[in-house]
């Protein structure tokens, strides 16, 4: 799957972390949290930051996914 900046900003909102907590938990500088949510789509850069992001937000039960091509962001219960 192909995380996108809107996303991260999605998750965030429903685990209500700021881009500090993000960065925290996924072990990424705070300033490369914000490249990233700063442009729309894909988020750019290294691979494995953005699988340190999807690993943070699954470990905190976030879901990506996606419904008739629109990427769906939700809490596990």
């Amino acid at each position: 799957m192909i995380l996108t900046s809107e996303m991260v900003r999605a998750a965030r909102a429903l685990l209500r972390w700021e881009q500090a907590d993000l960065a925290e938990n996924a072990g990424v500088s705070l300033p490369t949290i914000k490249r990233i949510e700063k442009e729309s789509g894909p988020i750019p850069g290294r691979t494995a930051t953005a699988q340190a992001i999807e690993a943070a937000f699954a470990k905190a039960r976030i879901e990506f996914s996606f419904d008739r091509g629109e990427a769906v962001t939700k809490l596990r219960p």
